[in-house]
């Protein structure tokens, strides 16, 4: 089990170590996440980066919670871990050029953005397996979803909610000014995403792999690591797969 350094994500803690032993992490079949979203996010980064990946079964005590359990005071966890269903989630991964032709790769489970870094707008093209589909979009950004991710930013930026067995990213524009009537695009997650930024030094762009960012971008490849998958475990009844479809059901 690990905790945020929240305080009450430590009370928490303090309050299941109580009840019920926990082996190291290392030698675990599972892994408890107490905290929210944001700290879930990075215990999973953490593992895609060290690839100890293990299955990991999160308990809410942030803010909303999506990708988290309920917190219940005085429950059984362990039981709660044995009896929870398995959801499997592929990130993204993200390699980067930059203008001085540094090339960097990381991997996001929600999004990866790109956004301008000054007031000017940028300027984009749009590739999708090896074909160009947009020579120049012009806006504040575009972003790519996974499912998991399409209740996030993406879903802030006017995106769709991806169903979590529909094997789609969604391509989002953000703010986009031309073409001023294109509103994204649904692409099968075998697709190969080759994003290009115009006139770079005049307008600078930065990406964003959920909570890592490279600075001043002339390129960025995306592409589902579907050899990198992860297992989020949740209760019975609240699965993150349903979470997505009540999602577009709240006013």
């Amino acid at each position: 089990m690990i905790a945020s350094d929240t305080e009450r994500a430590q009370e928490a803690a303090h309050e299941l170590r109580q009840s019920q032993a926990f082996c190291p992490i290392d030698e675990a079949e599972a892994v408890a996440v107490i905290g929210g979203d944001g700290f879930m996010l990075h215990t999973l980064h953490q593992m895609l980066d060290s690839g100890d990946v293990k299955p990991v079964y999160g308990v809410n005590l942030g803010t909303v919670g999506f990708l988290m359990n309920k917190y219940r005071k005085g429950g059984k966890l362990l039981d709660r871990v044995n009896r929870a269903r398995s959801i499997a989630i592929a990130p993204l991964r993200m390699e980067a050029v930059t203008q001085d032709g540094a090339k960097t790769t990381f991997c996001a489970i929600n999004e990866v953005s790109l956004l301008r870094e000054t007031r000017q707008t940028a300027k984009i093209e749009v590739s999708v397996d090896d074909r160009v589909r947009i020579d120049e979009l012009v806006c504040d950004g575009v972003l790519v979803a996974t499912p998991a991710g399409s209740t996030a930013y993406n879903l802030s930026a006017h995106g769709p909610i991806l169903p979590l067995d529909s094997n789609l990213l969604a391509l989002t524009p953000i703010s986009p000014f031309r073409p001023r009537r294109w509103n994204g695009a649904l692409l099968p997650d075998r697709s190969r995403i080759l994003l290009r930024v115009r006139e770079p030094s005049k307008r600078p762009v930065s990406a964003v792999a959920d909570q890592k960012e490279v600075r001043d971008i002339a390129e960025v490849t995306l592409e589902v690591a579907h050899e990198s998958e992860l297992a989020l475990l949740f209760d019975p009844g609240h699965a993150l797969d349903e979470r997505i479809v009540a999602e577009q059901f709240i006013a």
